[in-house]
């Protein structure tokens, strides 16, 4: 595209995080291109819209190929992404295959799709969004292994791609009210959040923009000496604590 004006692609970024993302974005004067399943309902000339299911393998390599077709990507942020919780004995490895699809797969075809244009331009970055979780939790065999995964590979691509000129890092969010993903497991004005609040260091559950912040810090051009990193936006919850 000949407009002078930076792309960065989106996963996700239709609710909660992702959408946060993507307001971040285009207040910042980028052009955003959300790929999920639904679309971002916000009216921006500069936002538009792919629908895709990241699980379908074959469907994400068809959109990859298409933007990557029409735009000079800068910018990648992989936010997609689901929980499916079981406890061990309950696990099926169908839902492992699924998340290993959404949050890793995905990651690969179109990061793989957008690097000729980050080389060509010496300029690059791509933000993964992980999870605390990775670190481990109750329920969360599948959901812990793609995610923990995604760091792993972040930081492999940062020394693959540094020189490149490309950055490659994740973001580790959690937990974070206000998304559907949140509300899913604990239901809005239940009495879990308060004493979930109570349990991190800064008193307080995450917000969307939280996140979104950190992303900016990572997508930002002045922050090129920042690579293979997770920033853990939780509030203190990743440190652990031990009561007396």
């Amino acid at each position: 595209m000949s407009e002078n004006i930076q792309t960065v692609v989106v996963t996700g970024g239709s609710t909660g995080i992702g959408k946060a993302i993507c307001e971040h974005l285009l207040a910042d004067g980028y052009r955003v291109l959300n790929i999920a399943r639904r679309n971002l309902e916000l009216d921006n000339e500069h936002l538009l819209n792919f629908q895709c299911d990241l699980s379908d393998a074959a469907a994400t390599a068809d959109i990859a190929k298409i933007i990557a077709g029409q735009f000079d990507v800068c910018g990648f942020v992989h936010n997609a992404g689901l929980i499916r919780a079981a406890l061990l004995e309950e696990v099926e490895l169908e839902d492992l295959n699924y998340l290993t699809q959404v949050h890793v797969g995905a990651a690969i075809t179109l990061t793989q799709a957008f690097l000729p244009a980050m080389k060509t331009a010496g300029f690059g970055r791509v933000v993964l969004i992980t999870s605390r979780a990775a670190l481990g939790l109750q329920t969360r065999t599948s959901y812990s292994a793609t995610k923990s995964g995604m760091m792993g590979m972040a930081r492999t691509w940062a020394l693959e791609l540094g020189e490149y000129g490309i950055t490659v890092n994740t973001v580790a969010p959690g937990p974070i009210e206000a998304t559907e993903m949140f509300h899913a497991v604990i239901p809005e004005n239940d009495p879990k959040l308060q004493a979930m609040a109570a349990g991190i260091p800064v008193r307080r559950l995450g917000l969307p923009e939280d996140v979104a912040r950190a992303v900016d810090f990572f997508i930002h051009a002045d922050n090129g000496f920042v690579t293979g990193q997770t920033l853990m936006v939780c509030g203190g919850a990743s440190l652990g604590s031990l009561s007396l």
